[in-house]
Order: structure tokens, then C-alpha cells, then sequence
């Protein structure tokens, strides 16, 4: 690595700011782009469970309509042993026969009466899993509508943005090569540490920005001078004074413009 060419204060300030300003530009990009896979994601596993749900419905149907073909078949097996032991009756040889094939009869009509039960809870149950089934595709209709649709906004920011995140990310590496390392560290370090990224910051009103603390008259006039890099004692941010900040919002503005 070249050596770093020695730079005023006021110029580290300004690097830094300007790192700042790439890296949180970095970050906007991501955090749109961040919601939107997570969106996306959700609504691919709520799809998958609407069509799993579908596929289990379905499934559940044709296996009520198997018990009921299954009772129909019992029904006609029933029927052809009541007309066979009433052709048995009509031969037997005392009544102790009869009773007992008449009992073999009873028992049939009972089976009879029990699958005919059996067939109409059946079909009642098709019909409650049908309704269920039109409810779950209009829904599945309407999620893969979304879903589609929220593809197509991730397709389109990705190949919006991309070409800009991998420009911004370059720049920031020139950027860092520009600034001494023990800065760049200590830069990163506080950015890890603190809300939103922001590890260095204008003074606003007063106090550091993004903060409600007071930064005192004395210490903003030294800010105001660029001679010494002063860091927030709350916060531990890098504290630049308002004028250089707009300063370098507005030449990096130029910069993101072009890119």
C-alpha cells in the first residue's frame, strides 16, 4: 500500500464526512432493498402453505369419496345377502331357521342403514372441504397476484440500485485509502457501535446530531476552527461543524448524481 499523504485536519474532517456520507448512501440502498426480500420471502412461504393446504384438501376429498364408493359397495353386498336369505327362508325346515336367517336379514338392514348415515356425513364433509377449497384458491389467486407483483418491485429496484451500490462501494474504498488507518478504524469501530451508522455528524442546534445533548459554546468554537478531530462524549461520534458539512453534502451530491 502507497503511503498516505499527510493531510491538514481540516481535510481528514472532510474525508471522513465524505466516507460518511458514501457509506450511509450504501446503507439507504440496502434498507429498501432489505424489506423487500424479507416481503417477498413471506409471501413465497404463505404461498407454499396455501398450495400445501390445497394439495392436503384435495387429497382428503378423494379419500372420503374412496369411503363412500367403499359403502356403496357394502350397501349392494348387504342388499344381495337380505334377497339371498330371503330365497334361504323360503327352504328352511323349522322356525329356529327362520329366526336365524331373519336375524341375518335385521343385521344387513342395520348395515344398510348405517352406511346410508355414514354416506350422507360423507358428502357433507365434500361439501364443507369444497368450500374450504374455493376460500383457500381464491386466497392462493390472490397471494401469487401479490407475490408477483412484489417480485417484479425487487427485480426492479435490484437492477436499479445495483450498478450505484457497486460504484458507492468503490468510492468508499478510495476514500478510506485517502484516510489514515488508526481514523479509518476508529471510524468503523463507532459506526458498528452506534444507531443508523452515522459515525460522524454535524452539530445541530447546538448538539450532535441525531443527539439531545448540549454540546457546550466553548467546545463548538473549537469544532467551528477544524484544528483537532473532536468526538461527542455521549455518542462517541466525530463531531464536524455545520458549514463543512453542507459543504460536502453538496459536492457529494454532484458525485452521486453522476454515478
Amino acid at each position: 500500500m502507497a503511503n498516505k499523504k499527510e493531510s491538514t485536519v481540516e481535510e481528514k474532517l472532510r474525508a471522513l464526512y465524505d466516507l460518511q456520507l458514501i457509506d450511509s448512501r450504501v446503507d439507504e440502498i440496502r434498507n429498501v432493498r432489505g424489506e423487500l426480500p424479507l416481503e417477498v420471502q413471506d409471501l413465497e412461504d404463505e404461498v407454499l402453505g396455501l398450495k400445501t393446504r390445497m394439495d392436503k384438501l384435495k387429497t382428503d376429498v378423494e379419500t372420503v369419496n374412496f369411503e363412500i364408493t367403499a359403502k356403496k359397495n357394502l350397501i349392494e353386498e348387504a342388499k344381495a345377502l337380505i334377497k339371498k336369505y330371503a330365497e334361504q327362508q323360503k327352504n328352511v325346515r323349522n322356525s329356529r331357521e327362520f329366526n336365524s336367517l331373519s336375524k341375518e336379514v335385521e343385521f344387513q338392514e342395520l348395515e344398510i342403514q348405517l352406511a346410508e348415515k355414514n354416506i350422507k356425513e360423507f358428502k357433507a364433509q365434500i361439501e364443507q372441504k369444497k368450500e374450504v377449497i374455493a376460500d383457500t384458491k381464491e386466497k392462493l389467486t390472490e397471494r401469487e397476484g401479490h407475490l408477483k407483483h412484489k417480485k417484479g418491485e425487487l427485480d426492479a429496484i435490484l437492477a436499479e440500485t445495483e450498478k450505484e451500490e457497486k460504484a458507492l462501494l468503490k468510492k468508499s474504498e478510495e476514500f478510506e485509502e485517502k484516510i489514515e488507518d488508526r481514523l479509518i478504524q476508529a471510524y468503523k469501530r463507532i459506526r458498528h457501535n452506534v444507531k443508523n451508522g452515522l459515525a460522524v455528524v454535524p452539530v445541530e442546534r447546538g448538539a450532535s446530531g441525531g443527539s439531545f445533548f448540549t454540546i457546550p459554546p466553548q467546545v463548538q468554537v473549537e469544532i467551528a476552527s477544524r484544528k483537532k478531530i473532536i468526538t461527542d462524549e455521549h455518542s462517541g461520534r466525530i463531531l464536524v461543524d455545520p458549514l463543512l458539512a453542507e459543504e460536502e453534502q453538496e459536492r457529494m451530491q454532484e458525485l452521486f448524481t453522476k454515478l
